[in-house]
């Protein structure tokens, strides 16, 4: 893992030896971080940056719970709780506002009736327009038939991040920021400013897992996927509560994914615009707290991707989220490219690489999703 260290930060000082030290400061290095101090263990996090910029905070914020399936489904629920509880420990904000599946051709519908069928009335709850109304200011007439899915949260990842580091550090969690990380072995990892000891060393590098372990890299095949987003002036002063996903958002999550009808919706989709599937756009929107849209997004997969990012995706963006809101146009306010760490063998990756030094990485693009609970389970099983 190479960062460079600012030159006037103070070096790590010698002190005793910790329970457990987390590399990275994303949402699964602070997930691990809050499940090891709430154990009442000592507990220190490094990060390269001076504070919170990575992964964790460019993306819609979105606790996509029901969308999942197998065990992302199982971590996705078993964080829910976690996530409210610490919302209301560290002061940020959270909806409990669910999400809002679009359908706007009959084979998508089927695609709705049939994770209904499947996950009971609890968990998703097909609705007509006056309720879809009621939920999201969507006007695209060719709607026809929505899913609401109760149980889903949302946050807002740039305010939230933060808050989350700011306060696991007034409950006592050391933060080292501007800090790299280099050799990690036995509990010992060397660092830019000194050598720090703990009884365990949880590595959360996301991304740059290939960084720090190749040869695991080398083995999970393991990719960038570069995503292009938009933040987007709301054309409404309609307030979008919950997350909103479309026909494309089927193709892309597991439980949508696995329903018979998505073959039908993928095969059409590919006959009227093939560069929606070329590009994987997985079209869907969430409201910031202050009212703007986060639209989104494209995937492209590469070890080493390419810096340059296509003006026609954005293009490609902008028609299909205006469309799916009904309005001639949007007004772009911010454009990034987020980025995860992607598997074709694994979304999890839980390893020991000694007794005392441990690897996870979420490699499937659900960091916000599942991290709560991974870095639970994960504290539990080493103390």
């Amino acid at each position: 893992m190479i960062v460079t260290a600012t030159m006037n930060d103070a070096s790590v000082q010698p002190e005793n030896q910790l329970d457990v030290l987390v590399v990275g400061a994303g949402v699964v290095g602070l997930a691990h971080a809050a499940a090891a101090r709430a154990r009442g263990l000592t507990v220190a996090v490094v990060d390269r940056d001076e504070r919170c910029v990575g992964a964790s905070i460019q993306n819609f914020g979105h606790v996509s719970i029901t969308a999942q399936a197998d065990r992302a489904l199982a971590l996705g629920r078993a964080g829910r709780d976690l996530w409210i509880s610490l919302a209301r420990r560290a002061g940020f904000w959270l909806s409990e506002s669910g999400t809002v599946v679009v359908a706007r051709a009959e084979d998508e519908a089927a695609v709705l009736e049939e994770l209904a069928a499947e996950r009971g009335s609890e968990e998703v709850q097909l609705i007509d327009r006056t309720r879809l109304a009621e939920l999201v200011p969507t006007h695209d007439p060719s709607v026809v038939r929505a899913a609401f899915l109760p149980r889903d949260l949302r946050v807002d990842p740039r305010t939230a991040i933060p808050a989350l580091a700011a306060w696991l550090a007034e409950q006592g969690v050391t933060f080292h920021w501007s800090t790299t990380v280099g050799d990690v072995a036995d509990g010992v990892a060397q660092t830019s400013r000194g050598t720090i000891t703990a009884d365990h060393v949880i590595i959360c590098v996301g991304h740059d897992l290939d960084r720090v372990a190749p040869d695991v890299a080398d083995e999970l095949d393991l990719q960038r996927c570069s995503l292009q987003m938009l933040e987007v002036e709301s054309p409404s002063p309609e307030v979008l509560r919950p997350a909103l996903l479309s026909g494309l958002s089927m193709l892309r999550y597991p439980a949508m994914q696995a329903c018979p009808s998505a073959v039908s919706v993928r095969d059409r989709v590919r006959g009227e615009d093939p560069l929606l599937l070329d590009h994987e756009l997985n079209l869907m929107l969430t409201q910031r707290p202050g009212g703007t849209l986060v639209l989104g997004d494209s995937h492209h997969y590469d070890r080493t991707p390419e810096p340059f990012d296509a003006e026609d995706v954005s293009e490609l963006l902008l028609r299909e989220g205006s469309r799916l809101l009904g309005v001639e146009s949007l007004r772009v306010l911010h454009r990034w490219r987020g980025t995860y760490a992607s598997s074709p063998k694994t979304g999890l990756v839980v390893r020991s690489m000694d007794p005392r030094s441990h690897l996870v990485a979420v490699t499937s693009g659900i960091g916000m999703t599942v991290a709560p609970a991974v870095g639970d389970e994960v504290v539990a099983g080493l103390v």
